[in-house]
């Protein structure tokens, strides 16, 4: 006959700290994601070289796709529904933006238009929430209806492509500095991560 199994207070502190840890580890990608997407994004607007300009691109693209994914599953498990609703969007907003990334500006269009129809729609979803700062949050505002704009100008005709100006670019700095809000609010989030390593430690060492 099996014996019975007691979980001690000890268990509970080690599943505790072990998942505030693997919450840490996730944010912290996150925020690489989203370091990276920001970085290679602005920089890929500024490079003539198409190649080299596809190439971050592609990086951007693929960092900001982990991240939104990362964010969602973060935010529903925290029960705030419509920051993951946001979240999804957008990375359903950069995962069109990139599938055509290595066609070229003029092939892309039509992908790039709907793709930026989708960041704005899900930065006014994530904007209207209060997790982010204030000022992350009004960035995330002025790109979303920047991007709107770019998008039906798009759509009624308009030659835009995504390194054109002052549409879409004029929305690129806001979008990268709202990004800044999201990442300093995930540093700034695993406290209680940091917290509970001590108990992990002194567990681990027979306390």
């Amino acid at each position: 006959m099996p014996e019975p199994r007691f979980h001690t207070s000890s268990d509970q502190d080690h599943s505790a700290v072990a998942k505030a840890l693997s919450e840490r580890r996730r944010d912290q990608i996150a925020v690489v994601g989203l370091g990276v997407g920001g970085l290679f994004g602005m920089a890929g607007s500024f490079v003539g070289q198409a190649t080299l300009r596809q190439l971050f691109w592609m990086l951007d693209g693929v960092g900001i796709v982990v991240a939104s994914a990362l964010l969602a599953v973060k935010f529903f498990r925290e029960g705030k529904d419509g920051l993951a609703a946001g979240f999804l969007v957008f990375l359903a907003a950069e995962s069109l933006v990139l599938s055509e990334t290595t066609a070229g500006l003029e092939a892309s269009r039509a992908s790039f238009a709907s793709g930026v129809a989708l960041w704005a729609a899900s930065l006014l979803t994530i904007s209207v929430t209060s997790t982010f700062p204030k000022w992350s949050r009004l960035t995330g505002l002025i790109a979303a209806a920047l991007f709107t704009v770019t998008a039906v100008k798009i759509a009624c005709g308009a030659g835009l492509v995504a390194t054109s100006a002052p549409l879409p670019s004029a929305g690129y700095p806001f979008l990268v500095l709202t990004f800044v809000g999201w990442i300093r609010t995930l540093l700034a989030a695993p406290s209680s991560a940091r917290a509970g390593t001590p108990k992990l430690d002194a567990a681990a060492s027979g306390v």
